[in-house]
């Protein structure tokens, strides 16, 4: 279990030194995340090997928002001072990014011809 934890934040480690080397705009840790996505791609028995770590830590996910709780907490004062800023760009950035999901799904179905025929969608309501 220790071994394979090691595996796993050291694919962390070389994504971090990897995103900070290379001025990359993504964090370190999802860096590492996609080298270590391509190397159970290419090795399955990595994937075999960490399997077993990897899904105790997503059992125990919910301990990682420990933290953001605490950070919440800390800095209740700035939280209520812009907390409806906060809320209204939370709430406009989640409908924004679902409209950007649906636009996007909508034109990659156009675009490959899976959308449903005209006939067939008219049917349906007979």
């Amino acid at each position: 279990m220790i071994q394979t934890l090691a595996i796993i934040l050291s694919f962390q480690l070389a994504g971090e030194i990897t995103s900070r080397a290379l001025s990359l705009p993504l964090p370190g840790p999802v860096v590492g995340l996609i080298a270590l996505v391509l190397a159970c791609i290419l090795r399955p028995a990595l994937a075999t090997r960490i399997r077993p770590a990897a899904t105790g830590l997503l059992s125990h996910l919910s301990l990682f928002f420990v933290p953001a709780g605490v950070g919440i907490v800390a800095h209740w004062d700035l939280l209520r001072m812009h907390g409806i800023g906060l809320a209204a760009a939370l709430t406009g950035s989640t409908l924004l990014a679902i409209a950007a999901g649906a636009w996007a799904f909508t034109l990659v179905a156009r675009l490959t011809g899976s959308e449903e025929p005209a006939a067939l969608r008219d049917q349906g309501r007979e």
